[in-house]
């Protein structure tokens, strides 16, 4: 009902999950999951790898996307183990054919290791620090007038 008030794609809307949130999932917010996942909204694990969880989830759920924990990205220039859980969500993630997202990456370095190991994207300070609706729509805009790409059909001047 909201996506179709402002007018906007359902696959625009991303839900993101905790891996706890989806230990608790029953039957009926599973059922609504589905429904949510049928008219195009995305579903994804947040904070992947944090919890005790059971992996069956990830083949019963209608997911698009895995969220790397940034407990594992934090100290991968340093930690070999965290070097290799990060490329197995990775693989792990495409096996699934899902997105692979690794959260809290704030060096150039981590954006590199994880480019070479796959992963799809990434976010975290290195892009930007958190921003209110009002300072995403002028970062975006100068982001996009960079690359002399417009928005909303006008070129922007950064």
């Amino acid at each position: 009902e909201l996506l179709d008030r402002h007018r906007l794609p359902p696959h625009s809307l991303e839900l993101e999950l905790t891996e706890s949130t989806l230990l608790e999932t029953g039957e009926t917010t599973l059922s609504t999951l589905e429904q949510l996942k049928r008219q195009g909204v995305d579903l994804a694990i947040d904070d992947f790898g944090m919890g005790y969880s059971s992996l069956s989830y990830l083949k019963h759920l209608p997911l698009a996307s895995l969220k790397i924990d940034r407990s594992f990205v934090r100290d991968m220039t340093t930690d070999s183990d965290d070097r290799t859980i990060a490329a197995t969500v990775v693989a792990l993630g495409h096996s699934l054919g899902l997105k692979v997202v690794a959260e809290g990456v704030e060096s150039e370095q981590q954006r590199e290791i994880l480019i070479a190991q796959g992963c799809d994207f990434a976010q975290g300070y290195l892009f930007s620090r958190p921003l209110s609706p009002g300072d995403f729509t002028t970062w975006w805009q100068s982001h996009l007038a960079a690359r002399g790409q417009t928005l909303g059909g006008r070129i922007y001047d950064a």
